[in-house]
């Protein structure tokens, strides 16, 4: 097993907005490792652009997942959760373990069941994450439905600088889902906004990407 702080973990981001709240979840849950970030935010500004993900697009993870081993990566972490097929690609390339973005989020979504709302600030997310999740929950044997809401302005009002104001889009949005057994956030940079949310709906679940996400590298590398 490698120890803590031998670790280092390769974080890939599409937007700089995800690099702070994943660095804030590894600052509170785990410290040790030596996080490297690496930042593409022409990836998400080229896949909002394709209904699919193109050979380009696929061309440009796989230099990704090669780079961070060749840097010595003991774990890759990708933060932007519109790639999920060519974040598997890069998974069976590499010889060190590859979580997607919301890997382990979905899974404790699957763990509770019935009815799971998602909200998502970038909208090409969604189709990517509702496969994976239609995959983890048919390979569970869990019977449940996801019911998403995409959050028009709160991207554009976050890339902007205004946190406060892409976090009261998010929370407003939610009141959509209340009737939901729990909410995810499908971005990592909705993370911060999920107190607000838990303070309109005291009776939901609120799960984010970075604090399951760092809890299940740890997981797999120490």
């Amino acid at each position: 097993m490698l120890s803590s702080a031998m670790a280092r973990i390769v974080l890939i981001h599409a937007t700089p907005a995800a690099v702070d709240p994943i660095c804030a979840a590894f600052a509170e849950a785990w410290p040790e490792p030596d996080l490297v970030n690496l930042l593409d935010d022409s990836l998400s500004r080229d896949r909002a652009l394709t209904p699919e993900l193109t050979d380009a697009i696929y061309g440009r993870f796989d230099a990704l997942g090669a780079y961070s081993a060749a840097i010595g990566a003991d774990g890759i972490l990708f933060t932007c959760s519109a790639f999920g097929p060519a974040i598997e690609r890069v998974a069976r390339a590499v010889p060190v373990p590859v979580l997607k973005p919301n890997e382990a989020m979905l899974a404790e979504a699957v763990a509770i069941g019935g009815r799971i709302g998602m909200l998502a600030t970038f909208e090409p997310s969604i189709a990517s994450m509702a496969a994976e999740f239609e995959a983890d929950a048919a390979k569970a044997g869990a019977k449940m439905t996801l019911e998403s809401v995409f959050v028009p302005g709160a991207m554009a009002a976050l890339l902007a600088g205004k946190r406060d104001h892409h976090d009261a889009l998010v929370a407003q949005a939610a009141g959509a889902l209340a009737h939901c057994r729990a909410i995810v956030l499908a971005q990592f940079s909705m993370a911060p906004a999920a107190s607000r949310l838990r303070e309109r709906l005291p009776d939901v679940p609120v799960l984010t990407s970075p604090g399951s996400a760092v809890a299940a590298m740890r997981k797999r590398i120490t």
